[in-house]
């Protein structure tokens, strides 16, 4: 069952530290703005948590990067580089503040409807975890794909090759 859950500004932190030591490879956390609907997927919890967006965002790096276990794909919508300031006030300092947020961490930006995709197929089977803010700009929401901490595409291909030229296959 889905359970969208309205909590306390400080609620969505215990949430949230309750939730990351189960999360791993291939679960989601989505930072969304406060118009990001709440989805009937079961697997999908959503979060209420009354912050503000950019705070949001960097306790949530934070948590991440302070977890051994796992690391972060982030991905933002393409679509947030092109809403001009006269139809959506702030999206220029909003832009300026996120890639101050990300200090240099590395950003996939693709198209909206791409990165619902990818979490709609991962939902299949994985938790994701949606935590709504008090955001009103479009396009504004920061999706977190995570990956194992510990563990690599490199260090995965190494083992697939000898795993592949062993006698045990």
């Amino acid at each position: 069952m889905t359970a969208s859950i309205p909590t306390a500004a400080s609620d969505w932190k215990a949430q949230l530290s309750a939730l990351l030591p189960l999360y791993g490879h291939r679960n989601w956390i989505v930072v969304a703005d406060s118009a990001y609907p709440a989805q009937s997927k079961p697997g999908i919890e959503t979060v209420a948590s009354g912050a503000e967006q950019l705070h949001v965002v960097k306790h949530l790096l934070d948590a991440i990067t302070s977890s051994a276990h796992i690391r972060a794909n982030i991905y933002t919508d393409m679509e947030i580089q092109f809403v001009p300031e006269i139809d959506a006030p702030g999206i220029d300092d909003y832009r300026r503040n996120l890639v101050a947020v990300f200090g240099g961490a590395h950003v996939n930006s693709i198209p909206h409807e791409e990165i619902i995709a990818k979490l709609d197929r991962s939902a299949e089977v994985f938790r994701v975890l949606i935590i709504k803010t008090d955001m009103t700009i479009p396009y504004t929401s920061v999706f977190f794909e995570l990956d194992c901490g510990y563990w690599n595409a490199a260090a995965e291909q190494r083992l697939r090759e000898a795993i592949a030229e062993s006698d045990l296959r």
